[in-house]
């Protein structure tokens, strides 16, 4: 499953920060360190939109087919109309915002920053509509999965019920890396530093379910060599399929029920930092860019691979070994 990298005229100057694709197209929304978000139509392979600003982006997310969000290092958190090209300001964090995730159901916007804060915005009227700012550190990662609000803090995912915030602590053993939602399910799924990988349910009667794996156990230097996880990405196709992505640019598939590995795709020349699954599963983009993460990052320019899974079939039995400690 080689895969071309995306053309751009002007090309990305830094670190790409997030992909999304769009709910039912196939333009990819791109936020980069370079200050500007992009669309981009993989389709006819062009660029529809790019948009420059005054301060790195950190975080995009999408409302529709025509608005985005994005968050930026001065705090700052703006909407976009990807048709007029036009910005607006949202509000703004006291430290850079992180993060941000729209919620359809109240039109809600929400964003966490270094301040510790979660906020609360409607994106209508471009007004906070509540806080959440007894944090005891700030978010390492965040994600929706229907009302719950799925927030990941040092070694612990918080969740918060949007409608009454109520909120349950689920408390790991190691540095959590990033949190995505299991797709029409109940639950959620960690990558940590170490490469580990959980995937945990947030009903108590399905608590039983969760597990935890290794994600990329390799050897180097005759000693295990583990990365971080920076991305999964759940495949809308089959629910029970994921991919993850780790600092050295490995992308592997995994059957979530099944417990096994599927393939790994060819190593791509920077860290993954970010990855995103299109409307119907037959798309993965890949975000191939530096983190910041670690003073030996591969310096290849950041770079963006679309891997057709059309014709995808997964290794032979005999390689899809169970992956499970």
């Amino acid at each position: 499953m080689d895969a071309n990298p995306l053309r751009f005229n002007n090309p990305i100057r830094d670190a790409i920060s997030r992909i999304r694709f769009s709910p039912h197209s196939n333009n990819l929304l791109i936020s980069s360190w370079d200050r500007s978000l992009r669309l981009y139509d993989i389709q006819r392979s062009k660029l529809i939109l790019e948009s420059p600003g005054e301060a790195a982006l950190l975080d995009c997310c999408l409302e529709s087919e025509t608005v985005a969000f994005s968050a930026a290092s001065d705090g700052s958190i703006y909407r976009y109309d990807m048709h007029s090209g036009h910005k607006s300001a949202i509000g703004k964090h006291d430290d850079m915002a992180t993060f941000v995730e729209f919620f359809p159901e109240s039109s809600q916007l929400i964003t966490s920053g270094w301040d510790k804060n979660i906020i609360f915005w409607d994106a209508r009227s471009a007004k906070s509509v509540g806080f959440l700012n007894n944090l005891t550190s700030m978010a390492e990662s965040m994600t929706l999965s229907g009302s719950s609000l799925i927030v990941a803090i040092d070694s612990s995912v918080i969740i918060f019920d949007i409608r009454t915030l109520r909120k349950l602590v689920h408390r790991k053993d190691v540095q959590i890396k990033c949190v995505r939602t299991i797709l029409h399910s109940e639950g959620f799924v960690v990558g940590s530093v170490d490469g580990r990988v959980a995937l945990e349910y947030i009903c108590e009667s399905n608590l039983d379910k969760g597990y935890a794996f290794r994600c990329f156990p390799k050897k180097k230097d005759g000693r295990q060599h583990v990365v971080a996880v920076n991305d999964i990405a759940f495949s809308p196709l089959n629910s029970g399929s994921f991919v993850t992505g780790d600092n050295d640019g490995f992308v592997i598939m995994w059957d979530a029920w099944h417990k096994k590995r599927l393939c790994e795709l060819p190593r791509h020349p920077n860290s993954i930092a970010s990855l995103s699954y299109n409307h119907d599963g037959l798309l993965l983009a890949v975000a191939s860019s530096h983190t910041y993460q670690e003073a030996n990052e591969s310096e290849e320019p950041p770079q963006i691979f679309i891997h057709k899974l059309e014709n995808f079939q997964s290794e032979s039995p005999s390689v899809r070994a169970s992956c499970v400690e």
